[in-house]
């Protein structure tokens, strides 16, 4: 008899607003109940799309900048890679995905910020990942200034170049305002938790909203 299919679980939410870290408190309860699980991450997850992350993160030439549209396919090149040899797989197994960032951060950051036209990006989407639904997404609020001061203090990524980080408060703020309204479009998948918590606080409402999957 095949497993029964896991939970697919994304993190969603601005930057410096604390999703690793969730990730991986969540890893720990799911551990302690004896659920398999992957933590994994997008852009990357497998050898490929890790490549093709660096790519879009941190690409820097004088010559020439990524378009919005070289963005998006980069960002969905490696997803589809992603669902098909990590995720899928995973889920398959009956194990619990959880995954920092997927779709919603497209829409966000490409649609809504970059301003790209959202039946498109929609379609390049179900194309890449199509056949790996959602069955709860964490959007982890906090305003962007907040999240660049947190941002800046972390050790792991302290001096990188990051396209991202680097296009400034009005972009973030219009990623933040695309992920509040995809969180009022499907409110049966999403669940908004406030990021500027204690971080033993936001872990209590990630267990909250994820109990009933249980």
């Amino acid at each position: 008899m095949t497993a029964p299919r896991g939970k697919f679980i994304t993190l969603e939410g601005p930057e410096g607003a604390g999703k690793s870290t969730q990730a991986k408190l969540l890893a720990e309860v799911l551990a302690a109940r004896g659920i398999g699980y992957i933590l994994t991450r997008e852009p990357g997850g497998t050898p490929l799309a890790e490549e093709l992350r660096r790519l879009v993160k941190h690409f820097k030439s004088d010559r020439e900048e990524i378009t919005p549209e070289s963005e998006l396919f980069l960002m969905n090149a490696a997803r589809s890679q992603h669902v098909q040899y990590k995720i899928l797989p995973a889920l398959n197994a009956g194990k619990w995905v959880i995954c920092d960032r997927f779709s919603d951060s497209t829409l966000a950051y490409q649609g809504f910020a970059r301003g790209m036209d959202m039946a498109g990006i929609k379609s390049v989407i179900r194309m890449a990942a199509g056949c790996c639904p959602i069955d709860r997404t964490l959007l982890f609020d906090l305003p962007p200034e907040a999240g660049f001061r947190r941002a800046e203090r972390r050790e792991s990524t302290a001096g990188n170049y990051d396209r991202f980080e680097l296009a400034g408060g009005e972009f973030h703020r219009k990623v933040r305002q695309g992920f509040l309204a995809l969180a009022e479009e499907e409110p049966a998948r999403f669940r908004v938790i406030r990021a500027d918590q204690a971080i033993h606080e936001v872990h209590a409402d990630v267990l909250e909203a994820v109990n009933d999957l249980f």
